[in-house]
């Protein structure tokens, strides 16, 4: 799929917009629906004296314009490996929140062999429990519209889109990664954030629980997007993942000999994997 000439892509091949500073081992951010080469712009900061990061704006976000089709996850996923595949990167650290790990998910199961290491913030991917107020809505919404009645349906930011958007936000909400993540083999790291409204806890140890070799790291307090609640903390222990060989890291007790200063912001370490 063709895309638009990045900022900092050389030549005329066609490729989403994105930004590399720093040098070494390759790691990529994939933004939460909404974000940009800003969301991650931080912590790859702080990345660059080791490694070669990669921050890039997806299609519709940032400097990225969007397609003039609906997409649908594996577009996402597509655009990325195009990127992958014109730097030639391989071993690759890729990280995703929310919207991103969506993408993640989809690129570990896929092209996992490109990987060495993946990264999950808070993120989507998997079917939320409905409600009765959801069910009331939706079928409120279809037969108001099956009357041809005007009305206002969906969130005020979903309003907000143009029609081949709303069409990509419904492909995306309503695709369940769930067997693709049980697909995942490469040394996977969660984080969450305990008081997360948008991606609920649940999926966060499903997610563990399913992923094999998974370690899931709750941050107390934090919100929906916990790496900006705790930005040392998720630094650090980022760190501490990505310097562990293979499968150590999830089987070792280095998350839980860290020392917090004094108080423990993580509550829940304890890693999928049996020995």
């Amino acid at each position: 799929m063709l895309a638009y000439i990045g900022e900092y892509c050389r030549g005329y091949f066609l490729i989403i917009n994105h930004i590399q500073i720093g040098s070494g081992q390759d790691i990529i951010f994939l933004h939460g629906w909404g974000g940009s080469t800003a969301s991650f712009y931080n912590i790859a900061n702080r990345l660059k004296h080791k490694y070669r990061v990669t921050l890039l704006d997806f299609y519709g976000f940032g400097k990225t314009p969007m397609q003039k089709k609906p997409l649908f996850v594996r577009d996402y996923a597509e655009s990325v490996i195009e990127l992958i595949n014109h730097y030639k990167m391989n071993d690759i650290i890729l990280v995703g929140h929310s919207f991103g790990g969506r993408v993640a998910i989809y690129i570990a199961s896929k092209f996992g062999y490109l990987l060495n290491k993946l990264i999950l913030v808070d993120s989507a991917g998997l079917l939320p429990h409905r409600g009765i107020i959801y069910h009331y809505k939706v079928t409120k919404h279809k037969i108001l519209r099956h009357f041809g009645i005007t009305h206002k349906a969906g969130s005020k930011d979903y309003q907000q889109l143009n029609s081949i958007e709303k069409q990509t936000f419904i492909n995306v909400v309503n695709e369940d990664l769930t067997d693709l993540a049980k697909k995942i083999t490469v040394p996977t790291l969660i984080f969450w954030g305990s008081k997360d409204k948008e991606t609920a806890i649940y999926m966060a140890k499903k997610l563990k629980r399913i992923i094999y070799g998974s370690c899931l790291v709750m941050f107390k307090g934090a919100g929906h997007y916990s790496y900006l609640d705790e930005p040392d903390l998720f630094y650090k222990l980022t760190v501490i993942f990505l310097s562990e060989v293979g499968y150590g890291m999830v089987v070792s007790n280095s998350f839980d000999n860290f020392k917090l200063g004094g108080v423990t912001k993580i509550i829940y370490t304890k890693s999928s994997r049996k020995l």
